[in-house]
């Protein structure tokens, strides 16, 4: 292996020959400018149409408030509407029950 010598600065003329050169530093302000060219943002868009930022509609934010809530009512709506149907066909089964009774009582009394 051949010695190489960076930051020793050797009294041997024979050492002396072995000494690598000071390395010069690289231009960077070529590196820099692109960089900094990249780095620009771009204008996206020129004129900001107002139409186009407008809600559609102007009460929109008070639906997306009152979402839950009416959520929550469906819910409930939902289930007293089953109740009810519930106590018809309850209803309707007393009735039909009621009218096979008398039926059966009719009937009896004809034989």
């Amino acid at each position: 292996r051949e010695i190489k010598l960076r930051n020793y600065e050797p009294e041997d003329e024979e050492l002396k020959k072995r000494k690598v050169p000071q390395a010069k530093p690289a231009s960077v302000e070529d590196k820099v400018k692109d960089q900094l060219e990249a780095a620009k943002p771009e204008p996206i868009i020129d004129e900001v149409d107002l139409a186009n930022l407008a809600p559609r509609k102007p009460d929109w934010d008070l639906k997306r408030d009152v979402a839950k809530k009416l959520e929550k009512l469906e819910k409930r709506t939902q289930r007293a509407i089953a109740e009810l149907i519930r106590e018809r066909l309850k209803g309707q089964e007393e009735e039909l029950a009621s009218a096979v009774g008398s039926a059966k009582q009719e009937g009896s009394d004809s034989d």
